[in-house]
């Protein structure tokens, strides 16, 4: 009798999209502690940014490590004690009155439970257990369920911080968070082997740094990462600064997390159907568009509003397309592990965008050089991602023994 049985690929994919709902959808609302945080201990939003860019930098380097480990181990115990160290993080953070417990709570207990419970692991494994063909568009299944946890746990965040403070609300959330550990119980087994030669880790990390596409991809998702850091966490005070009200701000965050389940699902969709790394670029760019409404023109709501629906179509699509092509060019065997280090340079952006804005904001008074930072690198993915070779290295290997 086969006891893995009961581990079919719906319960699979059915877990990863409840995870990565609590876990991003906790995320999200992370910006809305700046304010009342900062205000209380008397610290400039730099303090603030600078612990979530750390929370990013940990989230990247050790969510390599992380897909490394379930990659050879399994990853229902790396989701577990991501799940833990989550908790604590959010614990410690609600009880800290110091810069340095900040940057440790959030930003390396935070950054180490993200890393374990991130794009990286989860896609991997649900791409695994579904047929090629129909492995983007569950991809995109699994991503749009982050952007549901935004959607629906951004207003109660903003319910518990104003009701009973932000300190309460912390802890609410990680009781929130304790969930993710029974549904990590699905999600454990060692991956199987696949057909063809066998290959180390290291066999495979080196194949993949030899390819020229791995190095582009990396650099990306930097972008993605400098964009949506950047926006999570800044966008709320932006708004606020701007003239209009707390709510307006929570508003956008909620209607990106929303239409961003229509975006990823339809960039799954379409990445299962056509390139996958034109469709990168053209995200990119209209990214560039968008984020050019909030530098060009006055911000009123509608103004506000157009830009949240836009760039949530936009917002977490380069995740199923970027995770898909890693395992369309390598090969799913070390997926975990390859698409960890490449949302690492994801990671490696959203240091520099949280950081930057809010640096830039305590020494000019304003977003808007990030703003414009985030345009100009709006051009530069949109170009970086088009000489990318979506073709498998198999096939690529495969050629000159035909000849």
């Amino acid at each position: 009798m086969n006891h893995q049985a009961w581990r079919t690929p719906a319960l699979i994919l059915a877990c990863g999209c409840i995870i990565m709902t609590i876990t991003f959808g906790v995320r999200a609302g992370f910006g809305l502690f700046l304010q009342p945080m900062s205000t209380e201990y008397g610290w400039g939003r730099e303090v603030f940014s600078l612990s979530m860019a750390f929370q990013n930098l940990a989230w990247g380097a050790l969510g390599a490590v992380a897909g490394g480990v379930a990659d050879r181990y399994g990853p229902g115990r790396v989701i577990a004690g991501a799940a833990v160290c989550y908790i604590l993080g959010l614990i410690g953070m609600s009880v800290i009155s110091s810069p340095v417990g900040m940057y440790l709570n959030c930003g390396l207990l935070l950054g180490m439970a993200l890393g374990g419970a991130s794009f990286g692991i989860i896609l991997a494994i649900i791409g695994r257990t579904v047929a090629p063909e129909k492995r983007s568009f569950a991809m995109g299944i699994a991503t749009s369920a982050g952007s549901f946890g935004q959607f629906a746990l951004l207003p109660v965040t903003q319910f518990l911080i104003a009701s009973y403070g932000w300190h309460a609300a912390l802890f609410v959330l990680a009781g929130v968070v304790a969930l993710v550990m029974p549904l990590a119980i699905p999600l454990a087994g060692k991956p199987a082997a696949t057909a063809g030669t066998p290959q180390s880790i290291g066999e495979a990390l080196h194949e993949a740094i030899r390819e020229k596409g791995f190095h582009m991809l990396f650099w990306g998702y930097f972008v993605c990462g400098f964009h949506i850091a950047m926006l999570t966490v800044h966008l709320p005070s932006f708004v606020t600064d701007s003239g209009l009200k707390v709510e307006h701000g929570m508003t956008a965050l909620a209607l990106i997390g929303l239409f961003n389940i229509v975006g990823t699902l339809g960039a799954g969709y379409l990445g299962g159907r056509v390139s996958k790394k034109y469709l990168l670029s053209g995200i990119y760019a209209i990214r560039g568009v968008l984020i050019s409404m909030l530098v060009f023109l006055p911000l009123t709501p509608v103004v506000l509003y157009t830009f949240a629906c836009g760039i949530g179509l936009l917002w977490l699509g380069t995740v199923p397309l970027t995770n898909g092509l890693v395992g369309q060019i390598f090969g799913m065997r070390y997926a975990a592990m390859l698409a960890s280090i490449v949302f690492f340079g994801h990671q490696i952006g959203s240091f520099f965008g949280v950081w930057l804005a809010g640096h830039l904001y305590d020494t000019t008074g304003s977003y808007q050089g990030a703003f414009l930072a985030s345009i100009g690198l709006s051009v530069f993915a949109a170009l970086i991602n088009l000489p990318v070779n979506e073709t498998p290295l198999d096939q690529r290997k495969a050629v000159p023994a035909a000849a």
